[in-house]
């Protein structure tokens, strides 16, 4: 451990040192230097202060949410100044290499100075992350997109084509700070006029009371004519801090599944419910979490008792890699799954039609959108709210609005 930490002290003291030469590169203003050399001391001593405060017992806060960003804002700017004057220095002294065995001792170079055209390269370079991540965290976190998607089914009951389905997830309450962006996403929600709204689960970080003084705005989306219904996610269960007893652990479990009642949310523990339309119902099947290296609460058997591979059926599974583990190869047939879980790591780039892409693409197969696999779907909302990292650069929050239709998919 010891080891571990000092060697992160190293890599972090070469990537300010490297950071400061490109300042030092560009600018010989002794009051420029010494302000970067102050701010830079500041930041660092604050973050050494935050992470040593951190309580395990309490998890994540505001304090803890500003401190991650901090870090960000500032390490990964350094990080890529680091990155391209460590290859100067590599192409120096490879080229004063070449030079001192090829060239005669008269006209022998020592090694050739830092260029300042790289350093500025540099800075420029570092400023693209800076100001996403700071525009990440004072507006993209509330950057709310309304994604569409139809989906065809060749054996969905005649009387639910064309029926809407809203979904959210993640909703992460006890990271909001901005009570008029949650209203607005909220209105948001009941502009759709969908036919059902489904929440997908972390209505919370850990706390049930992290959720108290949003329930009044999120009781304000409108039950639609085929309900409201919800399940849990890995959030939900409070496994990321440490309690001081089992009976704090469970009660906190208890009251976090009485906010779904609270903002009037049926939420659904390894069961299902039929949904009726018309002179025809399909099975909407909620589990809780079940996640590949996450909790595994999720019982598909018990959630699913009763119906059989004819019946229509729609399932809410927090985390997406319930669905390569057990739910696309389960012999009653989830025609569709509903998702969260990875926020598209709030960080990455989507371009339509032309780019999606995002880090977590390298842990999670299905990560946003919607897969199709042997005739069964997954859809992944991008998630409502934040967590760790105080914002979203590239992957907003999304609203999915899924329309069903009947009929095979249009090539």
């Amino acid at each position: 451990m010891v080891m571990r930490l000092v060697f992160i002290g190293v890599i972090l003291l070469l990537v300010e040192l490297y950071a400061f030469q490109a300042f030092r590169t560009i600018t010989k203003e002794r009051w420029i230097l010494i302000s970067y050399q102050l701010v830079s001391l500041a930041i660092f001593i604050y973050l050494i202060y935050s992470f040593a405060q951190f309580d395990r017992s309490v998890g994540q806060t505001k304090q803890t949410l500003f401190t991650m960003g901090l870090l960000l804002i500032t390490l990964i700017p350094k990080l890529l100044i680091a990155i391209i004057l460590l290859t100067e220095d590599i192409y120096r002294l490879f080229a004063t290499t070449i030079n001192y065995f090829t060239q005669a001792d008269n006209i022998k170079e020592a090694i050739p100075e830092r260029r300042k055209f790289v350093s500025q390269v540099a800075l420029m370079v570092a400023l693209i992350p800076f100001t996403s991540l700071l525009y990440g965290m004072t507006k993209g976190k509330y950057n709310f997109k309304v994604i569409r998607q139809t989906i065809f089914f060749p054996d969905l009951p005649d009387s639910f084509d064309g029926t809407t389905i809203t979904q959210i997830s993640d909703v992460h309450s006890g990271s909001f700070d901005n009570p008029e962006k949650i209203s607005y996403a909220i209105d948001l929600i009941n502009e759709q006029k969908s036919d059902i709204i489904l929440f997908t689960g972390d209505i919370v970080n850990t706390h049930a009371d992290e959720m108290h003084p949003w329930i009044d705005t999120f009781r304000k989306i409108e039950t639609p004519a085929l309900g409201k219904f919800s399940v849990l996610g890995n959030h939900d269960y409070g496994e990321y801090i440490d309690w001081p007893s089992q009976k704090a652990k469970d009660d906190n479990f208890k009251a976090i599944k009485d906010l779904h009642r609270q903002i009037d949310f049926k939420l659904l523990l390894n069961e299902h419910v039929k949904i009726r339309k018309g002179d025809a119902e399909i099975a909407l099947v909620g589990v809780e979490n079940w996640g590949v290296k996450f909790k595994q609460a999720g019982d598909l058997h018990k959630a699913s008792e009763g119906l059989t591979a004819n019946d229509f059926k729609i399932l809410m599974s927090h985390d997406p890699s319930h669905w390569d583990a057990e739910v696309k190869k389960y012999d009653k047939h989830f025609h569709l799954t509903l998702s969260g879980h990875t926020h598209g790591l709030q960080f990455g780039i989507e371009i339509p039609g032309v780019i999606k892409w995002s880090p977590i693409e390298y842990v999670y197969k299905q990560w946003a959108g919607l897969y199709e696999e042997m005739g069964k779907y997954i859809y992944v909302n991008r998630g409502f709210g934040f967590h760790a990292y105080p914002g979203r650069v590239g992957i907003w929050p999304e609203i999915t609005v899924i329309e069903l239709k009947k009929g095979e998919k249009v090539a």
